[in-house]
């Protein structure tokens, strides 16, 4: 593996005392030169810095931690040759009051404020260590989700996660992988769930189509956004129709969608400690990647 430079619980919203939860961890390749895409074309020139790949993790809205990823990201630095970073967000509980719960979109708020910081961040020693305006996004299971709601917009009501338009700009593709999209269809195929954690995620509701990003449209402002949707045959936690429902949304709305649902065999996060997954998603980043303007 190659060697890397790690920093890590860097703050993204600085506080006192220090939140682990608005930290990230960022690992960069020392060789900063990416690998050959499919076409065996190097996707930018020798003296310009890299993208950025930001994974953000999954856990149902209310577990995990970015350390549990430290081997995908570092796979994931060695393989594309670009940075990684993997920040926390605030988890939901049902071990609390009203008024301390942490709902959507308070997940969401958080990445958002990640992907804010990470565009204007000056590096770990004031220099930066990949190029802000090139963003590689990737979200499994339940941040499938909060990525969804951050970079597509609501029908109705309050627009609250907005992206600034640096951060529209800089958002080359997102990577979504076994996700969760349309809440209610999860539930009707898995009832238990919604004790388990879409009550403590998103409140006691009759239904939950307005959190649903399959029903939400795309921001007119990312024309330019690609997405690729994942989903792993293997995957018995959540089913082969929520990755379907949001393609088939995309495909209608966008023009670059593509998926990939027969590739990957594993359980649902068993993909993420493979080699498959990283050189499923590491390809494509390499291939999509636009030389840097």
């Amino acid at each position: 593996m190659e060697i890397l430079e790690e920093y890590t619980n860097i703050s993204y919203i600085p506080s006192e005392p220090h939140n682990n939860f608005h930290t990230f961890d960022i690992y960069i390749p020392k060789q900063c030169e990416p690998r050959l895409n499919t076409s065996g074309k190097q996707p930018r020139g020798p003296d310009i810095i890299s993208p950025l790949v930001c994974f953000v993790h999954g856990g149902a809205w209310k577990s995990e931690d970015k350390l549990d990823h430290v081997g995908l990201a570092r796979r994931l630095a060695s393989f594309t040759g670009y940075a990684v970073a993997v920040p926390n967000y605030r988890l939901s509980s049902r071990e609390t009051t009203e008024a301390q719960a942490i709902r959507h979109p308070d997940h969401a708020k958080d990445v958002l404020r990640f992907l804010e910081f990470v565009i204007t961040w000056e590096g770990p020693h004031g220099t930066s260590v990949y190029d802000a305006s090139r963003l590689y996004l990737m979200g499994h299971s339940c941040s499938a989700h909060i990525l969804s709601s951050i970079f597509l917009e609501a029908k109705q009501g309050e627009d609250s996660l907005r992206p600034p338009a640096e951060l529209l700009e800089s958002t080359k593709a997102i990577i979504t992988s076994e996700g969760i999209y349309d809440i209610d269809l999860l539930l009707s195929t898995f009832p238990t769930y919604r004790a388990w954690f879409i009550e403590a995620a998103f409140g006691r509701r009759s239904t939950y189509e307005e959190a649903s990003v399959t029903k939400m449209i795309p921001r007119v402002e990312y024309r330019h956004l690609q997405w690729l949707i994942v989903h792993s045959k293997g995957d018995t936690l959540v089913d082969e129709a929520q990755s379907e429902a949001m393609y088939q949304h995309l495909l209608h709305n966008i023009p670059h969608v593509t998926r990939n649902f027969g590739e990957l065999k594993e359980e649902h996060d068993a993909i993420l400690t493979g080699e498959e997954f990283v050189q499923l998603v590491g390809r494509y980043i390499l291939d999509t990647v636009p030389l840097p303007t």
